[in-house]
């Protein structure tokens, strides 16, 4: 069962998203990631990461979330207050996701930080890792997905340490070209690819042939 959830989340990634692109250095062995979270494929994005690093993977989730897909506890889940399960995963090598900001929060800047992700590093004695993370259109036909690796801080550090990776990210992102590849991110992961018909590439998918006729545009 386990493999076959495996499975279908990854090729879920790979077929909704047009590919995971990162940047900065990735833990090489146990780590508490803290990312931001305002997407509902964040957590699917990390484990995929993590997944393709030959990493062990754990992410905490609220009970709401958890009891709705109860399925993702074979793949990694763990309920919010399962954080010695946690601790003792981060000290076998796993990198577990701590979202900081406890649940998915609207786009914009972060919300105030809890504790979790700080206690749970700590406790374990491994790298707390502040994770920039964007899931979002930008010249193709489907969502991509960004993200920034910080070096490693303090519990007191965190908030400080995931706001300039955001704001490295989102600097990126805005002083590119969207139809280009994002310069100095990896491309972990493929994903799907725009139809021929995309914005900018001067072909038109049949779709938008048949509207073009309907319309009496030329």
């Amino acid at each position: 069962m386990a493999v076959l959830l495996r499975a279908s989340i990854r090729r879920s990634v790979r077929t909704g998203l047009g590919g995971i692109w990162v940047h900065g250095p990735l833990p090489d062995g146990g780590a508490v990631l803290a990312p931001n979270h305002q997407s509902w494929w964040d957590g699917y994005v990390l484990r995929e990461v993590a997944w393709t690093m030959g990493a062990g993977f754990r992410v905490l989730m609220t009970e709401r979330q958890l009891a709705r897909f109860p399925f993702l506890r074979r793949v990694g889940a763990l309920g919010a207050g399962e954080v010695r399960v946690a601790v003792r995963a981060a000290r076998a090598g796993a990198w577990v996701v701590v979202f900081p900001e406890g649940a998915i929060q609207p786009a914009g800047p972060l919300r105030a930080l809890k504790p979790g992700a700080a206690w749970t590093a700590r406790t374990a004695g491994v790298p707390l890792v502040p994770v920039a993370l964007r899931v979002l259109l930008r010249g193709g036909q489907h969502p991509e997905a960004y993200l920034r690796f910080g070096p490693a801080v303090s519990g007191p550090g965190l908030a400080a340490g995931l706001a300039a990776e955001l704001a490295a990210l989102d600097a990126d992102l805005a002083g590119s070209d969207p139809e280009e590849p994002l310069a100095g991110y990896l491309r972990l992961t493929g994903g799907r690819a725009s139809s021929p018909g995309r914005l900018g590439s001067g072909r038109l998918d049949w779709p938008s042939r048949a509207l073009k006729r309907l319309t009496g545009d030329r």
